[in-house]
């Protein structure tokens, strides 16, 4: 396709890219610091929120994962339509196929959480919304009864835990 005059000065009017590839845009400065849990800190993570919709729920993953190598205990909760990110029988055109780059990062990641000692539950009515068995959940997923999702947020309160609450549509 041909440019038009107007093309070509839009396009030359800022260097694309301005910088090249390996540059840094951004500050490296930690405010903080790298905390590591006390004996006995808990970190609570629910999620709410649609696997591949936003990265809400593979960002909340990857903290709760981080807490826990930090040494909190540190559990998920998945429920309402958050109950389909523990899906172990996504893919397309067969289980296991990631029909695009990234299909089971969040599989792989609530598989990762689970060998490193996490603990991750899944609200048995939010798989019910949706359709899913059971059986059809990660392996190590632990199904949960409706009414638990609040008592494991007072559980977690009472021990004084570190609660992220995510939730989407």
């Amino acid at each position: 396709m041909e440019l038009t005059e107007n093309d070509r000065q839009s396009l030359n009017e800022v260097p694309h890219p301005a910088l090249p590839p390996g540059s840094n845009l951004y500050g490296s400065t930690k405010i903080f610091p790298d905390y590591q849990a006390r004996d006995g800190e808990c970190y609570l993570t629910l999620i709410h929120g649609i696997a591949h919709e936003s990265s809400v729920s593979f960002v909340a993953i990857l903290q709760a994962t981080r807490a826990l190598r930090k040494g909190f205990e540190s559990v998920l909760y998945f429920y309402g339509p958050g109950a389909m990110n523990t899906m172990a029988t996504r893919g397309f055109p067969h289980t296991g196929d990631s029909a695009f780059p990234g299909e089971h990062n969040i599989n792989h990641q609530i598989e990762t959480f689970i060998k490193e000692g996490g603990k991750v539950y899944v609200c048995r009515f939010g798989l019910s919304l949706h359709g899913l068995r059971e059986e059809d959940v990660i392996d190590g997923v632990i199904p949960a009864h409706p009414l638990d999702i609040q008592d494991c947020v007072i559980e977690y309160t009472r021990r004084g835990a570190i609660i992220n609450s995510t939730f989407m549509f």
